[in-house]
């Protein structure tokens, strides 16, 4: 399903957050604070996760001069069961909150959600934050790295790192001029290492559907964006679009690839996780569309709708991709 806002909503402040890896990236100098410490002052992981998410909302706050009672409603996710993260980290926060899950296309759905709230004046300011960690998303997919388990060439790391974004009515970039919301895609990949494969369909599906049900042209945007195939599921992506005679290499962009060095850094296929996304587009993304640097993007984050305990089982790994267009212009196209 795609809809194109008559009135839309401006992203008037955002943030991102990450850990030490994340810093010592490509991206480092562009998010808004960088951790040395992966427990962020908690006990364990699971509740730094919480403790991350919750400073990357006040710093987003923070930037736009807004309390947090100015807020109506937060929209929320994380990786881990029940949303635990974003639960204890959104508990002291005085306003509406919804929390959702789309795995790791978890940001583009809070932000197209945020979008529809504020365009259709359900709400006034909506805030938007997701986030993931790399040692409590271990624990919970795959084991505690204490068992030293040997990971494959297609495994992604889960980023340590959370985006936020603040969402309103405005007359400044970027504006979300609308959005696809996608359709689950399963080709049988039952690999849990191999997520870029899992997820390459749903983005191919996503973005075709965007641009079949809009009228739009790829060629009107600087950069379509996938939240996080990595280096596995862009080789896929590619592939796919090449049997429709399309080639997107020149405009596409890929969060996972983007956020670490893959040369420098053991990351195998690339980066992961609801913070992938999220901290790539609020740190480095929409900085440039605000700036006109970039003038249209469309940003299709991806998520491989895995559950442990349902993956031993034999299940497949379905996948699922969201995509959001900002813009720089409030008018045109």
């Amino acid at each position: 399903m795609t809809r194109i806002f008559d009135e839309p909503a401006s992203v008037i402040s955002f943030a991102a957050v990450g850990g030490r890896s994340e810093g010592e990236g490509p991206l480092g100098d562009y998010f808004d604070f960088i951790s040395e410490d992966e427990f962020f002052d908690c006990p364990t992981y699971e509740s730094a996760e919480s403790a991350l998410q919750r400073q990357t909302v006040d710093i987003a706050l923070e930037k736009a001069a807004l309390a947090r009672e100015s807020i109506d409603l937060y929209i929320g996710g994380d990786l881990l069961n029940q949303c635990v993260a974003t639960s204890f980290g959104m508990r002291d926060m005085p306003s509406s909150m919804l929390g959702i899950y789309s795995a790791c296309s978890t940001f583009t759905e809070g932000l197209l959600l945020s979008g529809v709230f504020v365009s259709a004046s359900l709400a006034d300011k909506v805030v938007s934050v997701t986030s993931s960690h790399f040692y409590s998303a271990e624990r919970q997919y795959r084991m505690p790295l204490e068992y030293g388990g040997q990971r494959s060439p297609t495994t992604q790391r889960t980023a340590t790192a959370s985006g936020a974004a603040v969402v309103s009515k405005a007359d400044f970039a970027p504006f979300i001029k609308g959005f696809t919301i996608g359709r689950i895609n399963d080709l049988g990949v039952t690999d849990a290492s191999n997520m870029g494969a899992a997820m390459a369909p749903a983005a191919y599906d996503t973005i075709s559907l965007f641009f079949k049900e809009s009228g739009k042209r790829m060629e009107d945007f600087d950069h379509i964006v996938t939240g996080d195939l990595g280096f596995t599921g862009s080789e896929i992506l590619y592939k796919l679009f090449d049997m429709d005679g399309v080639d997107i290499r020149d405009k596409h962009l890929d969060c996972g690839k983007l956020l670490y060095d893959r040369q420098k850094q053991d990351v195998h296929s690339g980066g992961s996780g609801c913070g992938c996304a999220a901290s790539v587009s609020c740190a480095y993304l929409l900085p440039k569309v605000q700036t006109g640097e970039l003038n249209n993007i469309l940003i299709a984050a991806t998520g491989a709708l895995l559950s442990p305990t349902v993956n031993m089982q034999g299940e497949s790994i379905p996948g699922i991709s969201h995509a959001v267009w900002l813009s720089h212009t409030k008018e045109g196209l």
